[in-house]
């Protein structure tokens, strides 16, 4: 299915353009966003096939936007009367207001990605035999596996923009994601190690032999460092965050104090605080919407904005937030191409896309040298960040001891403790090794969730709270 969506209205287009013109009248901004969904799932676990699951949707959202208020009614049921009967509720807004509907965003005409469905192929049952040989190949491989789950998911979306201008844009989007997780066990101990990689592209961009085993290899040999790892020490320690998914903890504890919405309403750790220092001098922080095939990547956002390269920390100042229509507008800003909702069901929010430092000049070997004792923090799991305050709390999967200099023994239960902004202030050496996730992270916001990226160069951050299992 590609057709148009806006056909799938009981009634021609220049009926329905004139229905959302009528249903916006007076506001300040607003939209009708239609929506088509595919969605496949498989999950083989403990040598069986788990779960499985397929999902089709579609249906409409309509916003109206009036100053700080926004109405918005969404249906599953693509009909002038539905369309109607959301009009009638979200005018509410606008009764006794006069608003002047904003221009519409410009266009683009770049494609970040594929149009190309990647639920079909390879089939239900090629996908089904991949995953038996996965657990197969880690069983045979190493004695001490003692449980192998495999996945594998994908969605195609489509998404058509309609305002009241007449403005109208179209998107595809497709998503792939692959995950591995294996338990291995030595006597009565026994830990797990994983690997995960995806993105916006088709299974045959990284399915094949070589890469699958080269990421069961991965997560097996994470899964032994689990097992020869000794309990954490706790204390105040320097740290070093290795590059890629690490960058995780500057999308929690940073990136989300700089979305729009908590800034104006002055709920961030980093309200007020626009042209002052906010990290240490070298460390710039970006959020990029248009890096090809990525899973964060958004070709218009979901009001029809392009995504951009938005600067947020230069240098250490802080520089831009990032922007849905709505907070621009109110807070006299640019629209940053970050306005995102999970479906039609939801109304956009500013929310990040792929967020990550950028590179400095010192190499992995040097940051790691110059530490006397401290932590070397490779593999993130679960964090909790308090935006309001920036205080944050993340565990560790894989880490390791330094001493002198050098990587000495694996270590579990650590837990990196601090405050976001003042953690920034604490990068005292930056790698020259930017590096993404492997595509697997999704964030949550205001119940609402969207695939993101996150990234970053090794990094030593001084004096962080460490939080250990030693006793």
């Amino acid at each position: 299915m590609t057709e148009n969506l806006l056909t799938l209205f009981d009634c021609d287009e220049a009926t329905l353009a004139r229905r959302v013109e009528t249903a916006l009248a007076g506001a300040d901004d607003g939209e009708l966003y239609v929506e088509h969904s595919q969605s496949e799932a498989l999950t083989f676990d403990n040598g069986r096939m788990k779960g499985g699951s397929f999902n089709t949707d579609q249906g409409f959202g309509l916003r109206s936007v009036a100053g700080e208020a926004v109405g918005y009614a969404h249906s599953g049921d693509l009909s002038l009367a539905a369309l109607d009967r959301a009009a009638d509720a979200v005018g509410a807004v606008t009764r006794g207001f006069v608003g002047s509907y904003a221009a519409a965003p410009q266009g683009t005409n770049k494609r970040l990605y594929t149009d190309d469905n990647p639920i079909g192929a390879p089939s239900f049952e090629e996908k089904a035999k991949l995953l038996a040989e996965i657990d197969a190949y880690l069983r045979d491989k190493d004695a001490s596996v003692r449980q192998v789950t495999a996945s594998i998911a994908a969605s195609w979306q489509i998404v058509e923009i309609l305002r009241a201008d007449g403005h109208r844009v179209r998107d595809i989007r497709p998503m792939t994601r692959f995950n591995i997780s294996v338990v291995a066990g030595s006597g009565d101990r026994q830990e797990s190690g994983s690997f995960g990689t995806g993105g916006r592209m088709t299974f045959s961009d990284f399915l094949s032999e070589d890469s699958w085993k080269d990421g069961a290899d991965k997560a097996l040999r994470q899964a032994h460092v689990n097992l020869e790892a000794i309990a954490a020490p706790a204390g105040t320690m320097d740290i070093v965050l290795a590059s890629g998914w690490p960058g995780v903890m500057l999308h929690e504890a940073v990136g989300h104090g700089l979305e729009g919405d908590f800034n104006r309403k002055k709920t961030s750790a980093f309200a007020g605080l626009m042209g002052e220092m906010v990290a240490a001098p070298g460390v710039t922080v970006v959020d990029d919407g248009t890096i090809n095939n990525r899973r964060g990547s958004i070709t218009i956002d979901d009001e029809g904005t392009p995504s951009g390269y938005n600067v947020l920390i230069e240098n250490g100042k802080l520089v831009g937030y990032m922007q849905d229509r709505q907070n621009a507008r109110l807070m006299g800003m640019k629209a940053t191409g970050n306005g995102r909702r999970q479906s039609y069901a939801h109304q956009p929010m500013p929310r990040m896309t792929n967020t990550y430092m950028l590179s400095g000049d010192k190499t992995p070997e040097e940051i790691i040298s110059s530490v006397k004792k401290g932590i070397y923090a490779v593999s993130f799991g679960g964090g909790q960040v308090d935006i309001t305050s920036g205080k944050f709390v993340f565990g560790c999967t894989e880490a390791y001891m330094i001493e002198d200099g050098k990587i000495g023994a694996p270590v579990k239960g650590v837990m990196l403790i601090g405050n976001g902004p003042d953690a920034m202030k604490r990068v005292s050496m930056v790698g020259n090794d930017m590096q993404l996730d492997g595509g697997i992270g999704n964030c949550g916001k205001g119940g609402q969730w969207v695939p993101v990226g996150v990234g970053q160069p090794h990094l030593r951050m001084d004096k962080i709270t460490v939080g250990g299992t030693q006793m």
